[in-house]
């Protein structure tokens, strides 16, 4: 076979190679943030802030084959001005598309819906009217 026939092959086949759904088994770990919303993924934790309100999921979030999430955690919808200290049971789900994220929640208990809010992988959360979206002491 001709060697430029042989390299037009090698780079089609790269350029038409798989697509589709990423393969991650769970959210990549940093900080997703967006416009009043943030979510720490860590391996342990991953704490989520929609508004004013704040949530817990324990351990590391897993994802479907087609980058999707769907885990239980705590929310907190009185976060602030006052914690009145209330949790929640509750579902948080979205989706995974490389570096954004779709995230939502729905508490268990009353059907309270949050969000659903577009975070980005690596940006800072801006929480312009809340601050209470910030990384444990220990974390900073």
């Amino acid at each position: 076979m001709k060697t430029w026939l042989r390299s037009a092959l090698v780079l089609l086949t790269v350029a038409c190679g798989p697509s589709g759904p990423s393969r991650l088994a769970g959210v990549p770990a940093g900080t997703w943030g967006g416009d009043d919303a943030g979510l720490i993924a860590r391996a342990t934790e991953a704490p989520i802030h929609l508004g004013c309100t704040k949530g817990d999921v324990a351990g590391p979030i897993p994802l479907d084959s087609e980058g999707r999430f769907d885990v239980a955690g705590l929310y907190n919808v009185d976060a602030y001005p006052v914690d009145r200290g209330i949790l929640h049971l509750a579902r948080l789900f979205g989706h995974i598309d490389g570096r954004n994220m779709t995230l939502a929640a729905r508490l268990t208990d009353t059907g309270q819906a949050l969000g659903p809010v577009a975070l980005r992988l690596g940006r800072e959360p801006s929480m312009r009217i809340c601050p209470i979206c910030r990384p444990p002491a220990a974390a900073r």
